[in-house]
């Protein structure tokens, strides 16, 4: 075989090999981007509610029912859902009644007639991950947006949701009998790093007076679960370099806001959607932990160009905690 033959055939390997790679390797190439077209002269109103899919139990209807009265005195937005959509085990498919009996059927206010935009929790990862992302649901309930990772422009806002599941080691490694559907992840080293660039460079490239991020895992708790490894290690190097104001997600079924001394990066809890853990919390440092509330509620967001106020709720609508963070629009001066 000559040289020349030699070196084609080489050529024809790498080129093959890449081709594949393309094919296989999950890329996000850049976050798909929704817009809100926010009314001139009004505050962003939107409420936040998490872990929540259990057919009504758990006082799920009753945290419903409440943010149902909430949702229409201050005329929301929107709704920002953080995941664990439907326990046990996600959906095991578009026909699944289960879409119906925890959210259609649940959240009937008028006022909560407004689009929800929503993350992947864990017990979403297995079922079928596919389910919940179809534009099917869409079609049977338009207020159901819900995409892996993805943008969110609200004029001062820009909200930044990042598909948290895949960073957990344990998924992985140790399933404890449970079955994940990693389907569009795998090869997750790919995907990881993917989204990692695309959530970097969105944030570096955005103009908003505040950025904020939504997972499902938590990134600093004094919760149940502890703070999130993986996310600390990978994602929270992104959220400090980009000057985040805030990361919300839920996971531990509490409704806690901790504000980190040094970063100044605001961490709020929103879990308590149904079943809560009573009396789970591990020490904090007592000037960072604002909340922690071990029971069923939800959040509520109300934001303008000079601050953010964030309100928690519990199953009652009771006052649980209220706290403005203000934005320093010439931080140079």
């Amino acid at each position: 075989m000559t040289s020349c033959l030699k070196e084609s055939m080489v050529f024809r390997v790498i080129f093959i090999t890449f081709f594949f790679c393309l094919l296989v390797a999950p890329s996000i190439a850049e976050l798909q981007r929704f817009k809100h077209n926010q009314k001139a002269n009004r505050p962003l109103n939107f409420l936040v509610i998490g872990d929540w899919g259990r057919k009504g139990t758990y006082n799920q209807t009753l945290v419903a029912k409440q943010m149902g009265i909430l949702g229409e005195k201050q005329d929301i937005d929107f709704v920002i859902n953080v995941g664990d959509n439907f326990y046990e085990d996600g959906l095991t498919g578009v026909d699944d009644p289960a879409f119906y009996e925890s959210f259609v059927n649940i959240y009937t206010a008028p006022s909560l007639q407004k689009t929800w935009y929503s993350v992947l929790g864990n017990h979403d990862y297995r079922g079928v991950v596919e389910a919940q992302l179809s534009p099917i649901l869409r079609e049977k309930d338009s207020r159901w947006v819900c995409l892996r990772s993805f943008i969110l422009n609200a004029g001062i806002v820009e909200f930044f949701f990042v598909d948290t599941t895949p960073f957990k080691d344990d998924y992985f490694d140790d399933p404890e009998d449970h079955t994940y559907d990693w389907n569009g992840v795998i090869p997750r080293e790919a995907y990881l790093s993917n989204l990692l660039k695309d959530v970097d460079s969105a944030l570096a490239q955005s103009d908003a007076t505040w950025k904020i991020v939504v997972g499902h895992h938590t990134i600093k708790t004094a919760g149940h679960h502890g703070n999130t490894v993986e996310l600390e290690e990978q994602l929270l190097p992104i959220l400090k370099a980009n000057n985040v104001d805030a990361y919300i997600n839920g996971h531990d079924h509490c409704l806690e806001h901790i504000v980190d001394s040094e970063s100044g990066i605001h961490y709020l809890t929103s879990g308590g959607g149904s079943k809560a853990w009573r009396g789970d919390i591990k020490p904090w440092k007592p000037e960072e932990l604002k909340l922690y509330y071990d029971g069923q509620g939800f959040m509520s967001v109300q934001i303008t160009k000079n601050k953010a106020d964030i309100v928690f709720y519990d199953v009652f609508g009771k006052v649980l905690h209220t706290s403005s963070i203000p934005k320093d629009l010439n931080p140079a001066a």
